[in-house]
C-alpha cells in the first residue's frame, strides 16, 4: 500500500513507540527464521516430538505475522490488534514448548539454541513491545481519552509494564536475549521522545535496571 510499517507508525504521535531504526529488528527475527527452517529441515528434526509441537505453533505465527502485515499496512488498526495478540499467544505457546523441552534449562544442544531458542526468544520480546505498542495506536486512532490521565503518564505505566516483562525473563528465566530486547526497544522510545525529559529519563533508567538484572541472572 506503497507505506513502510515505520511511516505508519510515525503518523500516530502516542509515546510508547519507538524510533524508526528500532524496527530494523524484524531483520533479525528474520534471519533467525531462516536459520530454524533450514536447521529444522536439514536435520530432519520436524519428526521429533518436540519440533512438531512448534512447528504447529510457528505456523500460526506465521500466518499471524503475515496477515498483520497486511492489516497494518492497509490501516486496519482494530484487525491488526487482534492479529497480533494471535500472534504473541503463539509465541508464548511456542516459548512454552522450549521450556517444557528443557532448553530454557541449559538442555539445548548449541544447534537447537542458536537456530530456535534463541531467534524465538528475540521474537517474543518484540511481540511482547509491538503488542503494546500497537494497542496503544489503536486506542489513539479511535480518539480514546485516556480517562482523563495525562498521556505520558500512560507511557510511563506502560514502560513499567514493560519493564517488568524483561525483568522476569531477563532475571527469573535467565533470559539475556529477551531482555535484551526490551532494552533496544525502551533506548529507542528515549530517542523517539526526546523531547518529553519524564520519558526519557524513564525509559533510559528502566533499560539499565533491565539490563543489569539481566546480566546478574
Amino acid at each position: 500500500n506503497n507505506q513502510t510499517t515505520g511511516e505508519i507508525s510515525d503518523r500516530y504521535p502516542v509515546y510508547f513507540v519507538p524510533a524508526g531504526y528500532v524496527f530494523s529488528i524484524w531483520s533479525l527475527i528474520y534471519v533467525g527464521l531462516i536459520a530454524y527452517s533450514f536447521y529444522q529441515v536439514r536435520n530432519n528434526q520436524g519428526q521429533t516430538e518436540e519440533f512438531q509441537t512448534i512447528g504447529k505453533w510457528y505456523l500460526l505465527s506465521a500466518v499471524a505475522n503475515s496477515t498483520w502485515i497486511f492489516l497494518w499496512h492497509w490501516n486496519q488498526l482494530a484487525l491488526s490488534v487482534l492479529v497480533i495478540t494471535v500472534l504473541l499467544i503463539s509465541l508464548i505457546g511456542l516459548y512454552a514448548r522450549m521450556v517444557q523441552a528443557g532448553w530454557e534449562q541449559g538442555a539445548a544442544t548449541r544447534g537447537e539454541f542458536w537456530c530456535v531458542f534463541l531467534p524465538f526468544s528475540i521474537y517474543l520480546g518484540w511481540g511482547s513491545v509491538a503488542t503494546i505498542a500497537n494497542i496503544t495506536t489503536w486506542l489513539y486512532a479511535i480518539g480514546w481519552g485516556g480517562l482523563g490521565i495525562d498521556p505520558v503518564l500512560w507511557a510511563v505505566a506502560l514502560l513499567v509494564i514493560g519493564a517488568g516483562f524483561g525483568v522476569y525473563f531477563g532475571f527469573w528465566r535467565r533470559n539475556l536475549a529477551y531482555a535484551l530486547v526490551i532494552v533496544w526497544a525502551f533506548i529507542g522510545i528515549a530517542v523517539k521522545q526526546s523531547d518529553v525529559a519524564l520519558l526519557v529519563y524513564t525509559a533510559g533508567g528502566l533499560a539499565g535496571v533491565v539490563l543489569l538484572l539481566a546480566l546478574l541472572g
